[in-house]
């Protein structure tokens, strides 16, 4: 008796065998003289709002590129059937489907490049103008994620529909030429995250409240760093910097320890939660261009202690705080939000941490460009079973019970504590 299932199990696998070659038929196209040659191509085709430069040229690219990827597709998705029919003869008809799925592909390459009228709009979504609606996909390509291996990076971003294989290869989120700010610059981590952000092409910046400008320690040589200083309460001063401003790291704290007067709970709350909120917030401000909601993001330090006791009870009030606000706010971010869910690094503010602060940057990078969204480093394994699941159900609860928030006004963003800086 067939067993269905294990068909669909093999169905799946051809599709995702489709997938898997095509992205590496783009990557090999980059670095292969002869298959570099026919992709160019498709990098002459359009201009960056996405309408082509000429349609011969169109046409001319899907001929020497999409076409040749799909053939390549459907002759190893044929290999894979063989392969099917001689170890799992009962079931090798699943391995169809890729072929099926890769034909459509193979089809309607041919019908742009012959150009078929509607063909381009039918077929080719990830190069249609028009504004972005959404910031870059988390596991599927969209317009915005492609948009950056034409003009962001064409050494990365190589996905034609799912995000795995960029994933990873540290393809997904290209830092090379980024401009980078952390908060919180002065201390162990954001001295650290600027290394290694430096080291992966960033051009840093260092937000501190300290007045000595931040110096980095690469390689035995000692690198002067652009230093901005700022206190909390004063996240306007800082918006016309914003503006240039690729990505955000918000990475400033307090630990007040074991205090708990009412200076304590203000202190925490208003650094913590209530600064970090306030500069989230104007940097959405910033994104405003379909570049900007490709290439923009923020990443956040909200810590372990939003799920995992950090002995510290208003460094845990005040940072579960934030943690809540900036699942709440994601749900409606013009661009992308990473959390960083750090566990105990040794720093000022905790000096009987556990973990090197220096492998704890390398992997806040590490995983970025993995584009993971939730930037879990720890060595509590429970924090890796808590975290998804909390973070899961909260932002479920945020949707259900909350609306989608639109555009503030001016007037509202006076009330909400946020000064309204013009050019």
């Amino acid at each position: 008796m067939v067993n269905y299932w294990i068909v669909g199990a093999v169905a799946i696998a051809s599709v995702c065998w489709a997938e898997i070659i095509r992205d590496f038929y783009h990557v090999v196209s980059h670095y292969w003289a002869p298959l570099q040659k026919l992709h160019t191509w498709h990098h002459r085709v359009f201009r960056p709002n996405l309408t082509a430069v000429s349609e011969t040229i169109y046409k001319q690219a899907h001929w020497r590129h999409d076409v040749p990827e799909a053939a390549a597709m459907m002759v190893l998705g044929l290999l894979l059937w063989v392969v099917a029919y001689l170890g799992l003869p009962e079931y090798h008809w699943g391995a169809a489907a890729g072929c099926i799925y890769t034909l459509g592909f193979l089809l309607s390459a041919i019908a742009r490049a012959c150009g078929i009228k509607g063909a381009d709009e039918l077929t080719d979504i990830t190069h249609q103008p028009g504004d972005f609606l959404t910031p870059p996909g988390k596991w599927l390509v969209n317009k915005p994620y492609h948009w950056r291996h034409h003009f962001d990076n064409q050494n990365a971003y190589y996905c034609g529909t799912f995000t795995l294989i960029d994933k990873l290869m540290g393809t997904a989120l290209s830092l090379k030429g980024k401009t980078v700010a952390v908060t919180g610059a002065s201390g162990t981590l954001g001295r650290l995250l600027l290394k290694h952000l430096h080291k992966a092409g960033a051009k840093v910046i260092a937000l501190s409240s300290g007045n000595e400008g931040i110096t980095l320690n690469i390689d035995g040589e000692n690198l002067p760093v652009k230093t901005v200083t700022w206190e909390a309460g004063q996240e306007a001063d800082l918006a016309l910097l914003l503006e240039k401003i690729d990505i955000l790291v918000i990475n400033h704290g307090i630990n007040v320890q074991r205090e708990r007067t009412g200076e304590a709970i203000a202190n925490s709350y208003e650094i913590n939660t209530f600064s970090a909120w306030r500069l989230m917030e104007l940097f959405f401000l910033t994104v405003r261009t379909n570049e900007n909601i490709a290439c923009k993001e923020v990443w956040i330090n909200t810590s372990e202690a939003e799920v995992i006791p950090a002995v510290s009870p208003l460094y845990e009030l005040s940072k579960r705080a934030l943690g809540d606000l900036v699942t709440l706010r994601r749900l409606d971010a013009p661009c992308i939000v990473r959390k960083l869910i750090l566990g105990p690094f040794k720093s000022n503010l905790n000096p009987i941490g556990i973990m090197s602060p220096d492998w704890v940057a390398q992997q806040v990078v590490k995983q970025a460009k993995a584009d993971v969204r939730n930037i879990i480093v720890t060595i509590n394994p429970l924090t890796f079973i808590v975290f998804p699941v909390k973070e899961f159900f909260v932002s479920l609860y945020f949707q259900i019970f909350s609306r989608k928030a639109v555009s503030l006004t001016d007037i509202e963003l006076e009330r909400s504590g946020v000064e309204v800086i013009t050019k």
